[in-house]
Formats: structure tokens, C-alpha cells, sequence
């Protein structure tokens, strides 16, 4: 083929394959799937049909027959990730990716059976999600987000910017773990969305899933409090006019807040709280979700508050109530 390089990842020929627009195209209208995840399947499917490119010495895929590739050909794709370094986890996910391509092509009628059908997908060690403790989450809140414990008691900020942050930042970490947002979540979040009356939160999650989530009573006073604030810092600083306001969160020149903010500001925080590598907001999401296994929530309740499609996802925060059943085991029974 024409590109002989044995840079074979990310072809031009391979972004111009019809049926994958036309599989994107039905991803979007039939699931609809998110911007990220949509971007994620286009780059597995890039990757997997420069391979083939690659693999075949073909100038580009008009004409060739999906059938052509063979169970071996998919093992040597797969060697070939290995080489560059692509974890097992990728892996398995870039090959559901292809494996959703081939259904569908079936579907289709375009092929008449999947090759993937004889691939065995890699196995890969389950990570457990890094979480606090239900004392590191007490220090977190009662201490280092404390009045006392400001960390911008010392800046040039005026007093007002100074309690907007900090009002701000306690009621993003509050509304983090009451809830168990993600990032996306959090900074999308309107004041529509937000019943600080009523005590619960409307989400529109991965694949624009749609969940009511109740707030706790020490994430809804934080966030009146931030409200008031807020009021008076961007009547004073901005004259009442501000861009996006209609968000929850936002910056201190009153423009939605983005995530790498989110990311900076929790890592901060924490810093004192945990000495775990993980110190980004998700970890808070799995504090939430931990936490309220270990409390004797139902699987089935949690998986709906955290906005899973199934309860397989959930189940990888079981292993901490395992853990505790098993030492509460071990403690009380007479032939432990």
C-alpha cells in the first residue's frame, strides 16, 4: 500500500470507510451515546481499520469484504496494541468496539457472521476504586474546608472573592460526595436542575440518562450559603451581570466552570486528607458509592443514584463491604 510506514495507528484511509460513518450515525440516533463515547468508538474503529489497511496492503477499504479478515488476523491486531504498549482493559474495550461494529453490518445484512465470534476477549485485573474513609472524609469536611482552614485566608483576594471561592469549593466537594456526580455532571448542572427545597438533584448522565438524586442535608446548606454569596459577589464585582449564570458553578468572572478547575481545586483539598496516588474528584464518587454499601444500601438503589446502565458496574464497590463483612465475620464467629 502507498503508506508503507510501520506507523500503522491512525491511517487517513481508514476515517474515510463509509460504514463507519454510517455506524457512528446510528451509535448517535439509536443510543445516544454522549460526544466522548462516540469519540472513543471512532478511535477503536480507526485503529482496527488502519490495521487492516496496514495488515492487507490495501489503499483504502472500498470493496473489501469483512469476511476476508480471519481469527488470526484479529490476534495479530490485537499483538500489535500489545506491542505499543495499550493495556489489557484498552484492549478488551477496543474490541467491543469492533465487535459493536460487526453487529452491526449484521444487522445490516452486509456480512453474514463475525469473526470476533471465535475471539476471546482479554482478561484483565478488576481495579478497585480508590476511596476515602469514612475518617478521612470527616477530616475533608470538618477540617480542611473549615472557615479556620481556608487556604486562601492568606491571598490578595478581597474578602468577598475570598468567601465566593471558598464557599464555592466546599459546596462543589459537598455536592460531589452527597451525590456522587461525575465531572461532567457537576459543571453542567443548571440552577433548573437543583431543588434546594425539595432536596434532590436532576442528572442527565452517560447515553443522556436521566436520574433524580437526593441531595443531604449538609451539601443543601453549603449550597444556600454559596448562593447568598454568590448573590452578593457578582452584585458587587460584576454590577449583577454575568455570563452563564443559569449554571450552578461557576468561575469568578461568572462563566461556567470546566472541569480541569474541578480537578484542581479537589486534588488541593485533599492533598492532607489521603495519600492515595488518586486525589481527582471521581474519587469522591466512589466515596459516595462505598460508603453507602458499607451503611447497608441495596446494590439496585446506588447503582440507580450513581446512573449505571447495569448492576455489573456497581458491583466493583461491593468488594469494600465484602472486606468488612469478612473481618465482622472473623471477629464474631466462634469457628472463624
Amino acid at each position: 500500500m502507498k503508506d508503507s510506514s510501520s506507523s500503522w495507528f491512525s491511517i487517513p484511509a481508514a476515517e474515510e470507510y463509509k460504514p463507519l460513518g454510517n455506524f457512528l450515525s446510528a451509535l448517535r440516533s439509536r443510543k445516544n451515546l454522549s460526544p466522548n463515547t462516540l469519540k472513543a468508538y471512532r478511535g477503536d474503529l480507526i485503529q482496527y481499520f488502519s490495521f487492516l489497511l496496514h495488515h492487507f496492503r490495501l489503499d483504502d477499504l472500498n470493496g473489501f469484504a469483512l469476511e476476508q479478515v480471519k481469527a488470526v488476523d484479529v490476534r495479530l491486531f490485537m499483538g500489535a496494541l500489545i506491542e505499543r504498549g495499550v493495556k489489557p482493559r484498552s484492549i478488551a474495550r477496543k474490541l467491543a468496539s469492533v465487535k459493536s461494529f460487526y453487529r452491526y453490518q449484521q444487522e445490516r445484512g452486509e456480512i453474514t457472521g463475525s469473526v470476533f465470534s471465535f475471539i476471546a476477549t482479554p482478561r484483565y485485573p478488576k481495579r478497585v476504586p480508590a476511596f476515602l474513609t469514612e475518617q478521612q472524609t470527616e477530616k475533608l469536611f470538618n477540617e480542611e474546608l473549615s472557615s479556620g482552614a481556608a487556604p486562601f485566608r492568606q491571598s490578595e483576594k478581597s474578602p468577598i472573592e475570598e468567601a465566593f471561592v471558598s464557599e464555592r469549593d466546599r459546596s462543589i466537594l459537598e455536592l460531589l460526595y452527597s451525590c456522587g456526580l461525575r465531572v461532567s455532571e457537576l459543571t453542567g448542572l443548571t440552577t433548573d436542575r437543583l431543588d434546594l427545597d425539595g432536596g434532590y438533584v436532576k442528572l442527565t448522565g452517560k447515553g443522556r440518562k436521566q436520574r433524580i438524586v437526593p441531595v443531604g442535608g449538609a451539601a443543601l446548606q453549603a449550597l444556600k450559603k454559596y448562593f447568598e454569596v454568590r448573590r452578593n459577589f457578582f452584585r458587587i464585582s460584576l454590577k449583577g451581570r454575568a455570563e452563564s449564570i443559569n449554571y450552578v458553578f461557576v468561575t469568578k468572572k461568572g462563566k461556567q466552570l470546566y472541569p480541569m478547575l474541578v480537578q484542581r481545586l479537589t486534588r488541593k483539598y485533599l492533598v492532607s486528607v489521603t495519600e492515595q496516588k488518586q486525589k481527582n474528584p471521581h474519587i469522591l464518587r466512589h466515596s459516595f458509592a462505598t460508603h453507602l454499601l458499607n451503611s447497608g444500601a441495596d446494590l439496585t438503589s446506588v447503582s440507580e443514584m450513581l446512573g449505571h446502565s447495569n448492576l455489573s458496574t456497581t458491583e466493583i464497590y461491593t468488594h469494600v463491604t465484602f472486606d468488612r463483612l469478612k473481618e465482622v465475620y472473623r471477629k464474631a464467629h466462634p469457628r472463624a
